[in-house]
């Protein structure tokens, strides 16, 4: 999972680290401050906020020693003290409560903070899609414990986006194409696409970064027994039969199944999953169906812990925050229109 970006920045990222309770099970930073996007000068990458993800065995107790070490980070909700905090970040939204617009360093950074347990489960089932959905794009790893069920689910996260993304492409295409459908996943029924994003985020982020990807996804692609991969060329031939989207489709997470299985069920039918994802697997709209399935994940996700961010981050950084949102989504549609 660590990847070989921007080495000669580690010391900055471990200054950053060392100003947090060190209880962390996993560190990543992530986003266009970490990875360059194109149409992005290295000024502009310079001038974006840092973004990262801490995950943590015990929220209380990490909010308890957060809010000694850096309570001007939390807005009036730290009033209710650790356990509220934790209370509200796990029992809303995506399960992330998000610090943004902290000055770190002489930089902005923005960090969400997420039990172990939980993330857990959004890699192996795709609960939220929120994290794990960051996760199907390079990061940069910055800590990581020996948790094995942890490490496990980072690996099951990856094979899970390669094998929705194989039922939703045709039986040829490029590692680029594979990798646009990788990186769209989790921006599939996210609402702030429509509004507060760059339209050609998800291009953005792999043009510049296919090295990256390629180093994330290559010993999985090949080690898959459902796809011929040629990295020499560049190209992928995946399985497209019944019997080859059923195995894809059996291995699909937990609530990805579920999601697919009550768009295609009929009320009252009460059939098994496996009944129906079989039927899925012969029908020649399969891969929208699943790609339906995500968007309702990420939509309900996505919206929830928008919601949330406005209680978290306080009124006054919720604003500041989605109109530079509104602005790089201008940039970006001024960059299309001739």
């Amino acid at each position: 999972m660590t990847l070989p970006a921007l080495q000669n920045t580690s010391v900055f990222f471990r200054r950053i680290l060392s100003q947090f309770p060190q209880d962390i099970s996993l560190a990543f930073a992530y986003g266009s401050g970490v990875f360059k996007q194109s149409g992005t000068t290295q000024g502009q990458m310079a001038k974006n906020m840092l973004d990262f993800v801490f995950a943590v065995d015990d929220p209380v107790t990490w909010h308890t020693m957060n809010l000694i070490e850096n309570r001007k980070h939390y807005s009036f909700l730290k009033y209710l003290g650790p356990k509220q905090i934790s209370t509200i970040q796990n029992e809303y939204g995506a399960g992330v409560y998000f610090n943004t617009s902290v000055p770190a360093d002489e930089k902005l950074i923005k960090y969400g903070v997420i039990s172990t347990d939980e993330l857990i489960e959004d890699l192996l089932h795709w609960k939220t899609m929120y994290i794990a959905g960051r996760l199907h794009k390079p990061v940069r790893i910055l800590l990581q414990s020996e948790n094995g069920k942890l490490r496990a689910a980072l690996g099951a996260n990856l094979k899970s986006a390669i094998t929705a993304s194989f039922l939703m492409l045709p039986e040829s295409f490029s590692e680029e194409e594979l990798f646009l459908q990788i990186a769209g996943l989790s921006y599939s029924g996210d609402f702030r696409m429509v509004i507060g994003e760059d339209k050609s985020k998800v291009s953005n982020i792999v043009k510049d970064n296919l090295q990256h990807f390629r180093i994330l996804y290559s010993n999985i692609l090949q080690e898959c027994p459902q796809v011929v991969y040629k990295p020499q060329q560049g190209r992928l031939e995946v399985d497209k039969s019944p019997e080859g989207q059923f195995t894809q489709l059996m291995s699909l997470p937990r609530t990805l199944q579920q999601q697919i299985t009550r768009l295609v069920d009929l009320p009252g039918k009460n059939r098994d999953v496996e009944e129906i994802l079989l039927q899925v697997a012969q029908d020649p709209d399969c891969g929208l169906v699943v790609q339906q399935g995500i968007y309702s994940i990420v939509k309900r996700s996505s919206i929830s812990q928008s919601a949330k961010g406005i209680i978290t981050a306080g009124l006054w950084k919720s604003v500041s925050y989605s109109t530079k949102k509104l602005w790089k989504m201008w940039k970006g549609w001024r960059r299309k229109t001739p």
